[in-house]
């Protein structure tokens, strides 16, 4: 009898983990970076190689970091979702150019139209690996304290902004 047992439990808690893993998120990957110092960003603004990104001008306010690229069909998808945050929402909304030529991410911004007040241009990719970017887009929730409150993977939806990232900034406001 304990033969047939030994076998069924063992199958029984395979079912119970494989039911756990189905019925989560894809996307929902835990971020190391939440609640931590959001990491420097010194690297020249796309529209203005002369200039660098400022972070210390953003303490005191909630903002957005995007991170982007040309070559990536969901943050087209994704910019009117963004143009809207940053015009209804009064957020601040600011780009990290990912992994991709300066000159194509220009180009691609007058074609599609750009929300961002303005984005630095990581050419090498050492800034988003140092942001935990797993790919493009993804999108941080950065507090007044400059802290990573909250981090979407993908693209943010009109349902993902109502449902996710909005009610992270009304209780940081």
């Amino acid at each position: 009898m304990l033969r047939y047992l030994l076998p069924l439990g063992a199958f029984m808690a395979m079912a119970v983990f494989l039911a756990m893993g189905l019925s989560r998120d894809p996307r929902a990957v835990p971020s190391a970076m939440i609640d931590k110092p959001a990491p420097p960003i010194d690297l020249p603004l796309l529209q203005a190689p002369a200039q660098r990104l400022d972070l210390q001008s953003l303490q005191g306010q909630v903002w957005l970091l995007n991170v982007w690229a040309s070559w990536c069909g969901p943050c087209r998808d994704e910019l009117p979702v963004l143009r809207d945050v940053a015009q209804r929402h009064g957020i601040p909304l600011y780009g990290l150019n990912y992994k991709d030529k300066p000159e194509d991410a220009r180009d691609w911004l007058a074609r599609n139209g750009n929300p961002y007040v303005a984005s630095a241009s990581d050419t090498d990719g050492r800034v988003g690996i140092e942001y935990g970017v797993y790919g493009v887009p993804e999108t941080f929730v950065i507090d007044g304290a400059g802290r990573i409150r909250y981090k979407q993977l993908g693209l943010i939806t009109p349902d993902i902004w109502r449902t996710r990232i909005q009610p992270v900034i009304e209780a940081l406001q």
